[in-house]
């Protein structure tokens, strides 16, 4: 069952705004959104992820006990194979488009429905976490990433009770992502996670990054973060997520499942059949001792427990 805990930088209600007055604000600024200087306020109000809205609130819950990866380094260095098998994939992502966008919710749902991206992003409790991430490749970063928790899409979604698991799908068009057209890689792009998984707090939905929105390699509009997971599990650009009773087939599993399973969590003792995993190169060039779960075991160990038999670090 998921665990539900308080969240420790949710304010006391006595430290939130009157009714009175934020509702007489608000009426002021429609008023004053007639004026085409303040066109931009009323979006910021209704919550729109524009460029205006940013940067939101950062929270303290999640500590990276690293400094983070300067910007410059962590937009340059990326993996998107829809759009190369470099790193260097930033320009060629240039050609995603990422509005307008359409998200649709499926499968074991109360009712299908699709939201434009920025209409699904209005809906949510934007703010800032800082999560360490950490790739199957053995090289790490640390990323403010703005976003809401993945458990609030899966409320918005209205799951039926038998649903066990929840199935990601990027984008497929191979006109705009020329990475796309190599006919034997099994495009589109899916990941899956347990409801449990997607429940828990550290789960997260991106829609921005270092205090913008998402650049385009990052996977805009609107991408996965699983900080307790390897990277390949953090699927960018979604446009499908589905709800079901059968464990999704991942990407990479279909590609080479004797390397890249279901789970993926981060195991500094559990090596790759290539390479070792008990250390880490940062983008800033330090080399690092990896941590189980990536450091973030004390909020989801007990996702595992009664697992053993999983192959849970793969």
């Amino acid at each position: 069952m998921p665990l539900h805990r308080s969240r420790p930088w949710a304010l006391p209600e006595s430290a939130a705004t009157p009714e009175s007055l934020f509702l007489n604000r608000r009426s002021l600024l429609q008023v004053m959104g007639t004026l085409p200087l303040l066109a931009g306020a009323g979006a910021l109000i209704a919550g729109e992820a524009t460029a205006a809205g940013y940067p939101y609130p950062r929270s303290s819950v999640y500590p990276p006990e690293r400094a983070e990866t300067p910007e410059k380094l962590a937009t340059t260095y990326n993996n998107f194979y829809e759009f190369g098998t470099s790193k260097s994939v930033a320009s060629a992502a240039e050609a995603l488009k990422p509005s307008p966008w359409k998200v649709t919710f499926d499968g074991m749902v109360e009712k299908p429905q699709s939201f434009d991206a920025e209409e699904l992003i209005a809906r949510m409790p934007l703010e800032e976490r800082v999560y360490r991430l950490r790739c199957v490749e053995a090289w790490s970063a640390v990323i403010p990433w703005t976003g809401f928790p993945l458990a609030a899409l899966v409320k918005l979604a209205q799951p039926t009770a038998g649903a066990k698991y929840v199935r990601f799908e990027t984008f497929l068009d191979s006109g705009m992502a020329f990475g796309q057209r190599q006919f034997w890689q099994p495009w589109p792009y899916v990941e899956g996670v347990t409801i449990s998984e997607a429940m828990n707090d550290l789960a997260f939905i991106a829609t921005g990054a270092y205090g913008k929105p998402l650049p385009k390699q990052m996977g805009a509009p609107i991408r996965l973060v699983l900080p307790w997971k390897y990277g390949f599990k953090s699927i960018k650009s979604i446009v499908k997520v589905t709800f079901t009773d059968k464990r999704p087939v991942s990407y990479w599993e279909q590609l080479q499942a004797s390397e890249y399973g279901f789970w993926a969590n981060v195991n500094p003792a559990v090596a790759h059949p290539r390479w070792s995993q008990a250390s880490e190169r940062t983008l800033t060039g330090e080399r690092i001792p990896t941590q189980l779960f990536n450091g973030y075991g004390p909020w989801v160990a007990d996702l595992y427990k009664g697992l053993e038999a999983e192959k849970l670090y793969m």
